[in-house]
């Protein structure tokens, strides 16, 4: 059945898709409880660091390689993911969400779609159903965003209508971080967001958390 590859992504993308996004804050818990996070200018602040030189930023790159990609290739982009992803709370963010968003996705729309890194499935599913990258990697980045912000609005914690202005605020950054990520350049992989990898190694070994990450 051929629809509007808007209504796909936004289907796949939208809290209602069963890949446990909700269970995971990306360290925000971490940088709340050391008081990093504590209001509406440093969410913000801090997500727009988390996009720009953390995991949005490697995250879009993975998924546009893994849309260029041949069914060869996946494996050591999704081996790259893994490496990538830089505590034990990371690693079963993207892991077990790419596992979930895999198995759903093959169940619904027949795919032969591999368990890997979140971004990696995600970036395949969107080739085999012959959707735009570009579109795909802004939603995918808003997405990633608007989860972040509703951590930190439970977190925090903040009012809904200050994280609806966090997200709009944000939404330039992804549009640009979608562009620059289309051609899928491993190369360009780098982060240097170390205190967000800090917050999430912290939130490990706090005596009560709400998120698994």
């Amino acid at each position: 059945m051929i629809t509007d590859p808007a209504l796909t992504l936004h289907r796949w993308l939208s809290p209602s898709y069963p890949v446990g996004a909700f269970a995971y804050s990306h360290g925000i818990e971490g940088a709340v409880a050391e008081g990093w996070v504590h209001d509406t200018p440093s969410t913000a602040d801090w997500i727009r660091d988390v996009l720009s030189h953390g995991a949005g930023h490697n995250d879009a790159i993975l998924l546009a390689a893994a849309y260029h990609a041949t069914p060869e290739t996946l494996p050591e982009i999704a081996e790259l993911a893994t490496a990538l992803a830089p505590s034990a709370s990371r690693r079963t963010e993207t892991l077990q969400q790419g596992a979930a968003f895999a198995a759903t996705t093959a169940a619904v729309h027949d795919l032969d779609i591999p368990s890997m890194p979140y971004p990696v499935p995600l970036g395949r599913a969107a080739r085999l159903m012959d959707l735009p990258l570009e579109l795909t990697l802004r939603l995918f980045l808003q997405a990633f965003a608007a989860n972040l912000t509703s951590a930190a609005i439970r977190l925090v914690p903040l009012g809904q209508t200050d994280g609806q202005r966090i997200q709009l605020s944000l939404q330039p950054l992804c549009e640009a971080l979608a562009h620059e990520a289309l051609p899928g350049d491993l190369d360009s992989l780098g982060s240097c967001a170390l205190l967000s990898d800090i917050a999430a190694m912290r939130q490990e070994a706090l005596t009560t958390r709400l998120f698994r990450s």
